[in-house]
């Protein structure tokens, strides 16, 4: 059955995770994703599921993985700062291939910065906030349903691939309220994570991989033997210092997430046409159809590519989109983040313009974008 209802966009987020099947909740307080929690303080324990509010982000996500490793679907919500807290165990779950879900409802920063005002300012830190040559997953809404639907995506993206899954949508995204449609999912559409399929008792060689280059780690408590580390691992699980094995290892979990891009369709608007492509993500993407539809009725023809997955970079969608642009124009609400891999990827084949916008409103973005495509790149 769809249902229709006005929703705030944290809810949409909690309520997808319920949706996804999320058994547990380690979190934080903390501007403005508190919501998330507060949610999922009410909900999950009607479900039969849990909620452990943590001393700090630290360890909530340390309690999410700790939930994931014995076999339930786990996630937490922050901002920028506590987003910066979960780098190191980020890292751990990527390594260990330990499925999880991180909402990242981003904010104004650096440090404390504005509590209560949007950004798009994690982005990069999404991608190589965790030291070390980290493959990974980022997920970015454009709208309140898109949260919800995204959530669910971002599970089931964990579970398939192993692997932590960050959603990034900023202040205004989080507490804007929208009528959307839910239907709940069909089950069978919900993934649960790859296990091994010899029966328990032995010594289990639990990161060999699945035709998909997945590691089969087995729930904690399932009576198997087998070890999780953080250093580099053989297929055993056991430390190692073969600098072969250790590349092979990185190389298969870049490689695992090289279909992420595939799934996840960007919006594209006006684009069969367009000298002028605005690239926008998120709540930006609002923002880049209106100057699209300032600009045609100016007479230049421009185009808007809203991808959903940042990371790993859809390379080959955004060339595909771009491919007759005479100028790209990279609108972000931060000080330049996700333009810099868009420039890399056009390779001087045309101008790209980087719009950055910070604590400004609609209509002052929208003269951005079309000074940049008129005075900057020259089109007319």
């Amino acid at each position: 059955m769809v249902e229709r209802r006005l929703i705030q966009g944290n809810e949409a987020c909690a309520q997808g995770a319920i949706a996804a099947g999320c058994q547990f909740f380690g979190g934080y307080p903390i501007s403005p994703s508190s919501e998330i929690a507060e949610y999922m303080a009410r909900e999950l324990p009607k479900l039969g599921g849990v909620f452990i509010q943590m001393e700090d982000e630290l360890a909530s996500l340390g309690s999410v993985l700790g939930a994931s490793l014995a076999g339930v679907k786990a996630m937490t919500a922050t901002s920028g700062p506590g987003f910066t807290l979960m780098q190191e165990h980020l890292g751990y779950a990527t390594l260990a291939e330990i499925p999880c879900v991180v909402a990242d409802v981003m904010r104004l920063g650096p440090s404390t910065g504005l509590p209560t005002s949007p950004s798009q300012g994690d982005v990069m830190q999404a991608q190589w906030g965790s030291h070390g040559d980290r493959s990974a997953v980022a997920l970015a809404p454009g709208t309140v349903e898109e949260i919800h639907d995204l959530t669910i995506a971002a599970f089931n993206v964990a579970e398939r691939l192993r692997t932590p899954v960050t959603l990034l949508f900023d202040e205004t995204m989080g507490h804007m309220r929208e009528g959307v449609s839910f239907s709940a999912p069909d089950p069978s559409s919900l993934w649960r994570r790859p296990t091994p399929q010899q029966s328990p008792g032995h010594l289990l060689e639990a990161y060999v991989p699945n035709e998909e280059g997945v590691a089969q780690v087995p729930d904690f408590g399932r009576g198997y033997r087998f070890h999780v580390t953080g250093l580099m691992h053989d297929e055993r699980g056991y430390s190692t210092s073969d600098q072969g094995v250790a590349a092979a290892l990185l190389e298969r979990l870049a490689r695992k997430l090289d279909p992420v891009e595939d799934w996840f369709p960007p919006e594209e608007y006006l684009l069969d046409d367009a000298d002028v492509v605005i690239v926008a993500y998120g709540i930006m993407g609002r923002v880049a159809k209106q100057a699209v539809d300032r600009l045609r009725t100016e007479g230049t023809r421009a185009g808007m590519f809203r991808p959903t997955v940042l990371w790993p970079f859809p390379a080959r969608t955004v060339k595909r989109a771009t491919h007759r642009a005479r100028v790209v124009v990279v609108a972000e609400m931060n000080a330049g983040q996700w333009g810099i891999p868009v420039e890399q990827a056009m390779q001087g084949r045309m101008p790209t313009v980087m719009v950055n916008c910070l604590g400004v409103g609609v209509d002052e973005l929208c003269e951005q974008v079309a000074k940049a495509a008129f005075s900057e790149a020259g089109v007319a």
